[in-house]
């Protein structure tokens, strides 16, 4: 109904701002270069007032915005929401689909683990597999071949930059198309 979607909507705001919040509180004591983002994980784990409770926070309140969008997206197209005048609608939502997974996919080589490096190597080469374009994202983004410092700094400028950046000027513009043509009626 029209009430799911408001609320889907609701919560998935929620779960935007709410790992942008603690984003910005882990933000004061990361370090990213590969040096130190491992130690400075730790530190936040260990010796940050209430550094491991934000940082959870801020991982599961990610996660949940997935879960949400992904929710969200499939409930316009079973209501048909998509359709005729509501295009952009559907594409705008599309495009802030694409960079939820933005953001988890960047954070997720943040800590600078094993788990971390070999994930990023893993999805950076299914990202190089693209035809044709494929070898310029995997150089975009890390920056060269392999995963180094440089594509840690990389993703972290994609993740608290640019990814939020786009996904705030997104969020705007879908909202606007939302209350400018009103919410899809259920049949």
């Amino acid at each position: 109904t029209c009430v799911t979607g408001f609320l889907q909507s609701i919560i998935t705001a929620f779960l935007f701002i709410l790992p942008g919040t603690t984003g910005i509180m882990l933000a004061f004591y990361y370090k990213p270069t590969a040096a130190e983002a491992y130690a400075s994980i730790l530190f936040i784990e260990n010796q940050v007032y209430f550094g491991a409770a934000i940082r959870a926070i801020h991982h599961w309140s990610a996660n949940g915005m997935i879960v949400m969008c992904i929710a969200h997206m499939i409930r316009v197209f079973i209501m048909g929401a998509y359709q005729k005048p509501r295009e952009l609608n559907w594409v705008s939502g599309m495009v802030l689909l694409v960079l939820t997974l933005a953001f988890g996919f960047t954070g997720y080589l943040l800590p600078w683990d094993q788990r971390a490096f070999w994930a990023s190597t893993v999805g950076t080469e299914i990202a190089g597999a693209v035809p044709a374009v494929g070898n310029l994202v995997l150089i975009f983004l890390r920056d060269g071949w392999g995963v180094t410092e440089t594509t840690l700094g990389r993703f972290y400028a994609l993740h608290v930059l640019v990814v939020p950046i786009i996904t705030v000027t997104f969020m705007l513009v879908h909202f606007i198309m939302v209350r400018r043509l009103g919410v899809k009626r259920p049949l």
